[in-house]
């Protein structure tokens, strides 16, 4: 087990045996409230509770422990309520709240980090664990340790049976439908002029966002991987709103470091509460560590799109990606992505190519996570469409930042906050707009 692999780190900051080295008496606890205990004897009294079974004790006690002025003793309280809440409780949500708030105290506790990748992993938290994973080497790790927790890293991923994380957050938006603020349009006939709802309009909306998963073990090494996720974008105004609901089945393959999975399924769009399109598709991903901070994931895809609005959009996708995420430090790390798409249509005008270049960095400051993200892409169309007196061509430009709350955490659920700014330029007007959205929301892995 992965366990055993890094036990030889010993525990957090404590001397070697776990003896503590403040006496500063601690809270009462247990039926006898005229006793105070010393953090040893505490120790002691929830190590004991948590051996014979009586684990609503133990964490009584662990949590008191955890008030302590010393952050030596707080540290060592909670990785031990952590370690029963993962190990005896099989509560792997807890744990990883109990050993992120160590981490927030002591970025630089690797022990403490494998632990937390341990259980994102048991959770189904694949990508959460990786970057986990990745910070403890950038912090550090004994020789001996590194080959076993990259050999076990890659096998807890796949062992959880059934997971999936949920995202509900309020947006104020500039530019919900992503529209022109002209209110004409230039066309081979002359400028058109734009009804209301083909403009810019702004508008506060419920964004919800989720996946799920169930896993099923098929062979030493691969698992038969059943998905469904959707998102929505709803809007007082229900004509804009966006609902797209996917669901892919197919295996997860184990190859010594590397993880393979292939799936196939279909993709659902509605668009104003009327179907907008269907497309039949598959999708291949291919994961493979790069030394010992980094890592490289490789996207494939190809799928038929059935246009419900205009059957000259019916047509071809294939999309291709390669990214490559990197720690630079225990609370720091980031990533850059290469992409490019190819989708055809029964009109050429419809059809295009696009390729782009995204980047991330982020960095953990205290107990709050900071992300900004960059991104650019451009798309050509394959033709001119009757209408319009050029063939269209966009530059698009986008700026993400945001930060998760997890000094706010409630039940394994954080508050965050999301900025987006997105820049479109078009050579047709229809399709140039600017764009500004914050998140107000709560999200949470289960």
């Amino acid at each position: 087990m992965l366990q055993q692999a890094i036990m030889g780190l010993g525990s957090v900051m404590l001397p070697a045996g776990g003896a503590m080295i403040a006496q500063e008496p601690a809270p009462r606890v247990g039926a006898d409230r005229g006793v105070t205990l010393s953090p040893p004897e505490l120790f002691a009294y929830a190590d004991s509770a948590r051996d014979s079974g009586d684990f609503q004790t133990a964490e009584a006690a662990y949590r008191a422990l955890a008030e302590n002025r010393d952050p030596r003793l707080r540290a060592e309280a909670r990785f031990r309520l952590g370690m029963m809440l993962a190990d005896q409780r099989h509560d792997y949500r807890a744990a990883a709240i109990e050993f992120r708030r160590i981490l927030d105290e002591q970025p630089k506790s690797p022990r403490v980090r494998l632990e937390l990748a341990r259980v994102l992993a048991l959770m189904g938290n694949v990508g959460a664990a990786e970057r986990e994973f990745r910070a403890a080497d950038a912090a550090g790790l004994p020789p001996q340790v590194q080959q076993m927790v990259r050999f076990y890293a890659n096998a807890l991923a796949t062992r959880k049976p059934l997971g999936g994380s949920v995202e509900v957050a309020i947006v104020p938006d500039s530019n919900v439908n992503r529209a022109t603020r002209s209110d004409t349009l230039g066309t081979v006939l002359g400028n058109f002029t734009l009804g209301q709802d083909a403009r810019e309009r702004s508008g506060v909306g419920l964004a919800l966002r989720g996946q799920g998963y169930v896993r099923h073990a098929l062979a030493p090494g691969a698992n038969l991987l059943v998905r469904a996720s959707g998102s929505a974008d709803l809007y007082r105004r229900s004509q804009f709103d966006d609902v797209i609901l996917a669901v892919q089945v197919g295996p997860e393959l184990l190859s010594g470091a590397d993880r393979i999975t292939l799936s196939a399924g279909p993709a659902w769009r509605w668009y104003g509460t009327e179907p907008y399109s269907l497309t039949l598709g598959g999708a291949a991903n291919w994961q493979h560590p790069l030394g010992k901070r980094m890592s490289l994931r490789v996207d494939g895809g190809a799928g038929h799109v059935k246009n419900r609005r205009n059957a000259l959009q019916d047509g071809t996708s294939f999309a291709l990606s390669a990214a490559v995420d990197r720690a630079f430090t225990a609370r720091s790390g980031g990533g850059l992505q290469l992409s490019a798409s190819r989708q055809d249509a029964r009109d050429p005008g419809y059809g295009d190519v696009a390729a782009g270049i995204s980047g991330y960095a982020f960095r953990e400051m205290g107990r709050t996570t900071a992300v900004l993200g960059l991104a650019y892409q451009r798309l050509e169309a394959d033709a001119r469409l009757a209408l319009y007196p050029k063939r269209r061509v966009d530059d698009q430009f986008s700026l993400t930042a945001s930060a998760t709350w997890r000094a706010l955490q409630v039940k394994g659920f954080a508050p965050f906050t999301r900025l987006r700014l997105e820049r479109n330029r078009s050579t047709v007007g229809l399709y140039d707009y600017k764009r500004v959205a914050a998140e107000f929301g709560i999200t949470s892995a289960f």
